[in-house]
């Protein structure tokens, strides 16, 4: 897996504020919106699929590039860069320049921020590295043996901040294609500030789609039918245990 260890940032201060996003799924309408609201950090970070396997954004890849931002590859992008992506990243609009940007990211990148120490994968830190790893998944468990203050991850679009072990374990949901019911299927990107600990999270509706009728949000298998029996509870969403 390709791998980035970069040393401290030049000047580390005590805190670092590091704005977060992940999955945006060539949304740039949303991305700006989530650029916006985080207002001024240290560090942008992306935790992958900036893109679609299949569609490429010369917008959202720019937006990073022109941001300095931290970037690790996600599924989207390694199928988008190989055999299957070929025709979709040969299009004639694709610009070349921000290609070869997205190209050059890893897949894995460690690094150390006001006095901290952070990993970023896009889907999990083990084999299988395309692995959902949800707020109650068992093998969250796994991250334990890493000696890491924070490690962010993507791929799920579900909001976590989960302390496993010594780690901090955190994803922002997604900033491009809302799937988390908890926060009504909304948009989302995060704040972390390196000396505290705090993550902040900022829910935002999709400008590029309707929002969702909370009436058909799954509240856990709670909900009743018009017969009166319980709604089988509906597997495709993750609730709170």
């Amino acid at each position: 897996m390709p791998r980035m260890v970069l040393p401290a940032i030049a000047g580390d201060t005590l805190c670092v504020k590091i704005g977060i996003v992940s999955d945006i799924h060539c949304n740039h309408q949303a991305l700006a919106i989530a650029l916006d609201r985080m207002g001024d950090v240290d560090e942008l970070w992306c935790a992958g699929d900036a893109v679609y396997q299949f569609r490429f954004s010369n917008e959202v890849v720019g937006m990073l590039r022109e941001r300095g931002a931290r970037y690790v590859l996600g599924n989207h992008e390694e199928v988008l860069l190989g055999t299957w992506g070929e025709r979709a990243r040969s299009a004639a609009w694709v610009d070349q320049r921000e290609l070869a940007y997205m190209a050059a990211q890893p897949a894995r990148l460690e690094m150390t921020a006001g006095g901290k120490s952070l990993l970023m994968v896009h889907g999990s830190p083990f084999e299988p590295r395309n692995e959902y790893l949800y707020p109650n998944s068992a093998t969250l468990s796994r991250l334990a043996a890493l000696e890491y203050d924070y490690i962010v991850l993507g791929h799920t679009h579900y909001q976590m901040a989960e302390r496993i072990g010594r780690s901090l374990v955190i994803n922002p949901g997604s900033a491009g294609e809302a799937r988390d019911p908890r926060n009504a299927f909304r948009l989302s990107s995060a704040v972390l500030e390196t000396e505290t600990g705090e993550v902040v999270f900022e829910d935002f509706q999709d400008p590029t789609r309707a929002a969702v009728d909370p009436s058909i949000i799954p509240g856990g298998g709670g909900e009743r039918r018009p017969g009166g029996e319980p709604a089988p509870r509906n597997a495709n969403f993750w609730t709170p245990s």
